[in-house]
């Protein structure tokens, strides 16, 4: 591949004789239409849903519930147990289901389950509503990194990618605004408290979006229904002609014959493993507000000022990631750079209670993650490209919650107790992104040696 290419030269370069390029740009700006916008708004109402007990925290939950910091650390990561156990299960179903109809119907179900959390009355309850809650929400990441590298070509993945994450980085940034508002302003209504109100209006907001959702989610390129017949045969040749496999292209292995393929292929658990370096960081963003109120600021300012911190990582993360499409073979350079950097700004942090200097180190290490995160899985979805359909949405399910149990101990590094410094929690993090630079290049250079096989079939 010529990598001095223009991006759009790129995306819109014939994908074989019988393709007319016009037509092809027209049916990618179609899927791009239809897809992105959709799991967009699901994302930003499912991080909302599952960061929101951050908000709620410094807003008076622990309070009023009596919460220790090691029950709000269960409340954390019994959430990721959850999403863990399920994803696997989730996108096994998913591979052989209809997208449109299965993912809104978890997204009514997680909306459901968030808001009962306005009726918890114990540490307890509240525990356990977020394990079911985890349970709910664990299939809907995982289908979009397989719906992604689905419809996507290897050069069109890396801006899709934040694209869709940049629902989380939204939210962070304009969801803790309304949280802000909602917890401030009708505190105390009908005699219900403010961080109360928090889950039941975000709850019912998401279960509303959920009715609409099918409307606008693609099924898969052979089978979707909101394309045309012409557009559907289109669909499948682009994504054969660069080597990627979708649904509908061939016989079905089997569940259990692509799940084995995937758990037994040592370089799925290379990439979960480096992949665990960026989610175990990303933690982070459930201390946001805790962090920024030790430094003097009131709960609901502390809320507020969490906002920028998301507003710098996207505008970092975009053009790191259009230029990463460029250049589709270096992109697990491209994460080992952002992670050395983030890095650093932990390394540094660990040293820092000036205001000015810790929220400016937040600032990046915030960019670094998010901008990590739609690399590696681009990274990995490429690589993945060849495999077996089900086999890919297994494997991409493992490489989530690989991602997702690093939570488990990422969220317990910043207890109360060790403010305003939290040495150990940005210690940690530096050093979990220093081994995941390491642990990229290593994978680029295996993986060129020992690629993915094409075909799950053969012996992997």
């Amino acid at each position: 591949m010529d990598l001095e290419k223009k991006p759009e030269e790129l995306e819109h370069r014939e994908v074989g004789d019988s393709i007319d390029p016009v037509a092809h740009k027209k049916l990618l700006r179609k899927i791009d239409l239809y897809l992105m916008p959709a799991i967009w708004v699901i994302y930003l109402f499912s991080y909302v849903d599952r960061t929101n007990i951050g908000l709620a925290k410094v807003a008076g939950m622990d309070k009023a519930l009596g919460l220790t910091d090691n029950q709000y650390y269960l409340t954390v990561a019994l959430f990721q147990v959850g999403y863990v156990i399920a994803e696997i299960p989730s996108n096994m179903v998913l591979s052989v289901s209809r997208p449109s109809i299965y993912v809104p119907t978890l997204m009514f179900l997680w909306g459901a389950i968030a808001t009962t959390l306005a009726a918890v009355q114990t540490p307890t309850q509240l525990i356990a509503v977020r394990f079911v809650l985890g349970l709910f929400e664990a299939g809907f990441s995982p289908a979009v990194l397989f719906l992604i590298s689905t419809w996507y070509r290897k050069q069109e993945q890396s801006k899709r990618f934040i694209g869709f994450l940049s629902a989380a980085i939204v939210s962070g940034a304009f969801g803790s605004i309304v949280s802000g508002a909602i917890t401030s302003r009708i505190d105390g209504a009908r005699g219900i408290a403010g961080w109360r109100w928090l889950f039941l209006v975000e709850g019912v907001a998401t279960c509303g979006m959920a009715l609409i959702a099918p409307f606008f989610l693609l099924d898969y390129p052979a089978t979707s229904k909101k394309l045309t017949p012409e557009e559907r045969i289109m669909a499948s040749a682009r994504l054969l002609d660069d080597g990627v496999t979708a649904p509908g292209h061939e016989d079905r292995i089997g569940h259990m014959r692509a799940f084995t393929s995937a758990v037994l292929n040592w370089r799925v658990w290379l990439l979960a493993i480096a992949y665990m370096t960026i989610i175990a960081s990303l933690s982070l963003s459930y201390f946001y507000p805790t962090l920024i109120n030790a430094l003097g600021y009131t709960s609901t300012t502390a809320q507020f000022m969490t906002a920028p911190l998301f507003v710098v990582a996207l505008v970092i993360a975009l053009p790191v990631c259009f230029m990463a499409d460029r250049m589709i073979n270096r992109r697990a350079f491209f994460v080992a750079a952002v992670l050395s950097i983030g890095a650093i700004f932990c390394a540094v942090s660990a040293g820092v209670t000036a205001y000015i200097p810790r929220y400016v180190f937040l600032c990046f290490i915030n960019s670094a993650i998010w901008t990590a995160n739609p690399l590696a899985l681009s990274y990995a979805s490429t690589c993945l490209g060849p495999v077996d359909p089900e086999t890919r949405a297994v494997a991409l399910a493992i490489i989530n919650g690989a991602g997702n149990l690093a939570q488990l101990y990422g969220s317990a590094l910043f207890p109360a107790t060790d403010g305003p410094f939290y040495i150990l929690g940005f210690s940690v993090y530096a050093g979990c992104m220093f081994v995941g630079a390491f642990l990229y290049v290593v994978s680029y250079f295996l993986f060129k040696k020992f690629p993915f096989k094409p075909i799950a079939r053969s012996s992997i």
